[in-house]
């Protein structure tokens, strides 16, 4: 049994995310599809002492539209500046003086980058390791997919080796479960949370922020959903 994601590459997600894709053998990275304007491909939220803040990847998409996610480019200087803003939120979080000088470190790679995929494959395979998850991360490229949709994703699976793929609960609108099930492939979907409160900074509980928040916390581990949640069709 293999079970993969198939999942839009994002800027330091939620954990959700991360808990989504620890439950499977094999993340790939879907990049080859359209980038969407106002997605959070390039943006997320972190609390601050004067409330939730975005913090947003300047990219180019003028005269662009449809450009896949592989190839947005990023303009101007960015890094620099969320750092800042993580360093000023969570300088006096628990774990700060462990994870601080590594994001820092993170950030510093990230604003030699051109694409925005770069940026978000270093934030993520860093994130897997801090995390300690056991999840293999490829990219859709390698498996040379065609189609739209339904097909594109399958013809993925099928390329990977899957027999089951675990999906956000909002592909529920266009995949064809029938055309997986054809193929031998077991569609699972995912319900996140919910999920625990933990200790945060900065007034009350906000649990659709960046990992950044958790991991600064010191509340890394915080992924899987209370006791007696189901997490999918086979209870992945």
């Amino acid at each position: 049994m293999k079970r993969v994601a198939i999942v839009q590459s994002s800027y330091v997600p939620w954990r959700g995310f991360f808990d989504l894709i620890s439950r499977c053998d094999e993340y790939i990275i879907y990049d080859q599809v359209a980038y969407s304007k106002g997605h959070w491909h390039n943006r997320n939220k972190i609390k601050t002492a004067t409330g939730t803040r975005w913090m947003t990847i300047p990219v180019m998409t003028s005269d662009r539209l449809g450009q896949p996610i592989e190839d947005v480019e990023i303009k101007g200087d960015w890094a620099q500046a969320h750092f800042s803003q993580i360093r000023q939120a969570y300088k006096k979080a628990p774990v700060a003086r462990v994870f601080l000088p590594l994001i820092e470190s993170l950030y510093k790679q990230a604003e030699e980058l051109r694409l925005l995929t770069e940026v978000n494959e270093l934030f993520l395979r860093h994130v897997v390791e801090m995390l300690k998850l056991d999840v293999v991360i490829t990219r859709d490229r390698i498996y040379s997919p065609r189609g739209t949709r339904s097909a594109r994703v399958l013809e993925t699976c099928l390329a990977a080796g899957a027999t089951h793929y675990l999906s956000g609960p909002s592909a529920k609108v266009y995949l064809d479960e029938t055309m997986f099930r054809d193929a031998g492939v077991t569609v699972e979907w995912m319900s996140y949370g919910p999920y625990p409160e933990y200790t945060q900074l900065h007034g009350a509980f906000d649990g659709q922020v960046s990992i950044i928040d958790p991991i600064l916390n010191g509340h890394g581990a915080a992924l899987t959903a209370m006791p007696g949640q189901q997490q999918g069709a086979a209870g992945c």
